[in-house]
């Protein structure tokens, strides 16, 4: 029985390909639609069960007396837990049925959410947390192969950017659903729902997702679209000897990983503390701050998708370019809105948050996705969203308990200000991979 769930869990097949073009063109346009809508349901419901957290935060921390310091510990453990899970995760999922281990993923951190919301004490809600990030980094990876084995080189900037959305549709919509369940219910309801609700998503994408095309008698994509990736894997070369050639010694994956480190710094350290940031320091109302902190996912679903565009538009698919403006323009809405937030500056406050999330979803989509897919091969591609990803929440740890401790020791501006810088680092480690991408693009 084990050996056979063993079986269900790796990677499917490749069966006799469909001879009838019209066939394959109908398959094609069936799967590639129920693939990408169903990457994005799950995706965006991944984060209900991960993002509830941030907008309940300052409620059940001061009625249960958790001090700020335990609150960064609690996020640092999650952000450990996901960032190893993600890298292990990739490794596996080049291997593995992106349906089963997707789905799977969904299921267990939304049982963990319905746990949560009966804990009382610190300590044990940080563990679960941090078994929550595990059963997290099961959502990513998968869908990276995914984009990776549907969608072609030339239109994937615009599909990637357009899935990673979701992760920001999900932020944005549960920060609306948990200030309406804060107000009636209270915070254990914002961890309930959202556990319900992945329950029953889950088993639904059960029943849409598939692995790869060749799994169901179709063509490669890049054979279909006549579009082949950027970089093709060396003959003869074993799983490991590929992982090896394409993602370890690769040095420009190491670039964009160490890129989408401060990229995550920032990210985390304007969404999940700006909360206490608007509501201690700048004596914001409770709900109007779980509200307003919604405007930052909100601005980046179009932040996200329009750089994509852009790369496909004018850049072909590259993204440092891109990814340069959106740092710049990203670090000059960081200083407004430590300068400007405020009780008597609403309408500023929330231009200056929907600033930081349209700029900063652009590099987070682009680095670890569409940037990494382009310097590797598709048949590693996971391994190193991974990577990347990995790096990305060791960044994520650090905006936890490190900002935490900036915070206490030089204050909320010392906080920001390391925000800007991350701007700054994350740009110059993107700079790098500038020739790499235009060697790639003139090959191509």
């Amino acid at each position: 029985m084990l050996k056979g769930i063993i079986n269900k869990y790796k990677s499917a097949p490749e069966i006799a390909r469909i001879t009838d073009k019209t066939e394959v063109k109908k398959l094609y346009r069936k799967h590639r639609w129920s693939m990408f809508y169903s990457m994005y349901i799950g995706y965006c419901v991944f984060y209900f069960t991960r993002k509830n957290i941030s907008p309940a935060l300052h409620v059940f921390s001061k009625e249960m007396g958790i001090s700020l310091l335990e609150l960064g510990i609690m996020g640092s453990v999650f952000y450990c837990t996901y960032g190893v899970g993600k890298f292990l995760s990739g490794c596996l999922t080049d291997k593995t049925n992106i349906r089963y281990l997707f789905t799977t993923g969904l299921l267990l951190a939304s049982i963990v959410n319905l746990i949560f919301g009966t804990l009382h004490t610190v300590w044990i809600m940080a563990f679960f947390w941090g078994l929550n990030g595990a059963f997290q980094s099961l959502g990513a990876p998968p869908c990276a192969k995914g984009l990776v084995y549907w969608f072609s080189p030339s239109e994937r900037a615009t599909k990637w950017t357009i899935w990673s959305s979701s992760h920001t549709a999900g932020t944005f919509t549960i920060g609306i659903i948990v200030a309406f369940l804060l107000k009636y219910y209270g915070w254990q309801a914002a961890f309930y729902v959202p556990g319900i609700i992945g329950v029953v998503v889950s088993l639904f994408l059960f029943t849409k997702l598939r692995d790869t095309p060749v799994s169901m008698g179709l063509p490669p994509i890049d054979e279909y679209h006549n579009d082949p990736a950027p970089i093709v894997k060396e003959k003869g070369l074993d799983h490991w000897s590929t992982l090896k050639k394409y993602v370890f010694a690769n040095p420009y994956l190491w670039y964009l990983s160490l890129a989408n480190f401060f990229v995550y710094l920032i990210r985390f350290g304007t969404l999940d503390w700006g909360t206490i940031f608007m509501y201690e320091v700048r004596g914001i109302d409770p709900i109007k701050v779980a509200v307003m902190w919604s405007i930052m996912p909100l601005f980046g679903v179009p932040g996200g998708i329009v750089a994509g565009w852009l790369a496909d538009k004018f850049w072909q698919g590259r993204c440092t370019q891109i990814n340069i403006i959106y740092l710049v323009i990203l670090g000059f809405s960081i200083w407004g809105f430590y300068v400007y937030a405020g009780v008597n500056n609403i309408l500023l406050t929330c231009i200056f948050l929907g600033a930081i999330g349209f700029f900063v979803d652009g590099p987070q989509n682009l680095v670890s996705g569409v940037q990494v897919s382009r310097i590797t091969v598709p048949e590693a591609v996971a391994t190193a969203n991974g990577v990347a990803g990995m790096f990305g929440y060791i960044g994520a740890v650090v905006s936890g308990v490190g900002f935490a401790a900036v915070t206490e020791t030089f204050g909320w501006k010392g906080m920001y200000g390391l925000c800007i810088l991350s701007c700054v680092l994350a740009g110059l480690f993107v700079l790098c991979v500038w020739k790499k991408e235009s060697s790639i693009h003139k090959a191509c």
